[in-house]
């Protein structure tokens, strides 16, 4: 497995476009302990086959047989039984604190239609709106790529005084390589655009994960301290760096290179994470080397990389542990 059980469940139940609030989202993880606690006192006297709403994102990593990811919702479909049709996904673009204030907020559902569109029509409200999609994998897994970038995010606005070149380049980067990563792991990935766009876009501006990466560019935290900090919770971007790393640089999942048609690991067309990678877990760099990739010469056209990835088959259904 890449990383501990342990640090792969918290990052997976923590909601990365949470910000602070007094501790809200301390308080927001003791909450979903609470209430697992309740739900498994009445789970073996169920009458029905329930509904779930699953506010995890992001993925598990494992490398053997093969290199795959299982994503929060198989998990819960292997742990509980319930059918996959059965369980949902919930996630932004919103920020916990102004939901809690009743300030205008968006949300949207994935999964199955027969459940998905009533269940956006019931939990729709006035400040709330709720939008619903087919796409449970690409929601997943780009919810946990999201919190991969937002700490890049965050330590690119604080090395730059909120440079908005710089941001808007770094934004550039990062979502063509993370549409690069979907089509690795779906045929027809949801496009980054809408609701899956603006989630993106939020927690970059404001998560917790663009929060720690500006405090490590400022030298007001260190990773010494771990990932889980007073007043914030558990940084959950930061396993799901090295998650998404270790599963990337897999030879067995070699794609050819646009320059040299050679075959590569696909985490060698993913300069940003490499970047990260060795910010955060190897630690054989500091904060600083994000703008050195950033502003690398050879760097190619964020363009070029989607085009990549939208006209060649990368698609590996291995991945998803499927044949």
């Amino acid at each position: 497995m890449v990383g501990s059980i342990d640090t792969l469940h918290r990052s997976l139940n923590s909601n990365g476009s949470f910000y602070n609030c007094n501790g809200l989202e301390e308080k927001l993880d003791e909450l979903r302990h609470l209430l697992c606690k309740k739900i498994s006192n009445y789970w073996k006297e169920r009458i029905t086959v329930p509904i779930i709403i699953s506010l995890s994102k992001g993925i598990e990593a494992a490398l053997q047989p093969l290199p795959h990811i299982i994503t929060p919702t198989q998990m819960i479909n292997r742990a509980t039984g319930v059918p996959i049709e059965n369980i949902l996904y919930l996630g932004g673009p919103n920020i916990a604190s102004e939901i809690y204030n009743k300030e205008y907020a968006n949300a949207r559902i994935c999964g199955a239609e027969q459940w998905r569109k009533p269940l956006a029509k019931f939990l729709r409200q006035p400040h709330f709106i709720v939008w619903d999609n087919s796409d449970l994998v690409t929601h997943e897994v780009m919810g946990g790529l999201k919190n991969v970038y937002a700490i890049g995010a965050g330590m690119v606005a604080a090395l730059t005084k909120e440079s908005a070149t710089s941001k808007s380049v770094y934004f550039a980067h990062c979502t063509s390589e993370m549409i690069f990563i979907t089509h690795l792991l779906a045929e027809e990935p949801e496009k980054l655009a809408g609701p899956l766009l603006a989630d993106t876009y939020v927690t970059l501006l404001k998560g917790r994960n663009a929060w720690y990466g500006q405090m490590l560019a400022k030298g007001e935290l260190s990773r010494d301290m771990g990932d889980s900090i007073s007043g914030k919770g558990m940084i959950q971007g930061v396993s799901a760096v090295g998650a998404f790393y270790e599963l990337l640089s897999q030879s067995s999942l070699s794609v050819l290179h646009p320059d040299g048609n050679k075959p590569v690991a696909p985490v060698e067309l993913c300069p940003l994470l490499k970047t990260l990678y060795k910010i955060l877990i190897t630690r054989e760099k500091t904060a600083e080397a994000i703008l050195q990739a950033l502003r690398d010469e050879t760097l190619n056209d964020p363009r070029e990389r989607i085009e990549i990835a939208q006209t060649h088959a990368f698609y590996k259904p291995s991945l998803l542990g499927q044949p």
